[in-house]
């Protein structure tokens, strides 16, 4: 189905080429990038320690069909940047794999307590794919971001490493 293998600088054009508007770059990555994507930009955050980043890979054909990563911060664990740039691999479930193999990391690998995300109130399809790993939704924190004169809500969700071990596993 996929695996995750590290992000490094061979797959910085195609994410780039997966990010073809500044509503698709705010999707994929908040306001820490600004549009057009460049490789400088990945470069720079390249170079954080506290990040964990990945490209998505089909196991069936090899090819690199999505991106995410695990940001760390000395109180949690963030997922973000949860993209399947090949579009043609899109709507077939692999959200949910993606998102537990990032939580393998996570709770066993990196040893953490507790991760979180944010999400856009309108990506309802995500919503339900985070919500089958565990995650709730945070009443107490929103985040708003102005694109192109709209706003936009991000949804914060969490998820403890106690109630990801009692959600039965495939």
């Amino acid at each position: 189905m996929i695996r995750l293998d590290k992000f490094d600088s061979s797959s910085f054009d195609k994410l780039i080429s997966w990010i073809d508007s500044p509503e698709a770059l705010m999707q994929f990555a908040g306001p820490s990038y600004s549009f057009p994507l460049t490789r400088e930009q990945l470069e720079q955050s390249a170079q954080d320690p506290n990040r964990h980043a990945f490209k998505v890979v089909d196991t069936n054909s090899g090819n690199t069909i999505g991106h995410a990563e695990i940001h760390l911060t000395p109180d949690t664990a963030i997922l973000r940047r949860i993209l399947i740039g090949d579009a043609s691999m899109r709507g077939k479930g692999l959200c949910s794999p993606i998102v537990e193999q990032l939580l393998q990391i996570v709770f066993a690998e990196l040893n953490q307590s507790r991760v979180e995300l944010n999400v856009f109130d309108w990506n309802a399809g995500a919503i339900r794919c985070y919500e089958k790993s565990g995650f709730v939704i945070n009443p107490n924190k929103k985040l708003e971001r102005t694109v192109n004169g709209k706003t936009w809500i991000a949804l914060n969700m969490i998820l403890d490493k106690a109630s990801w071990i009692a959600i039965p596993k495939k």
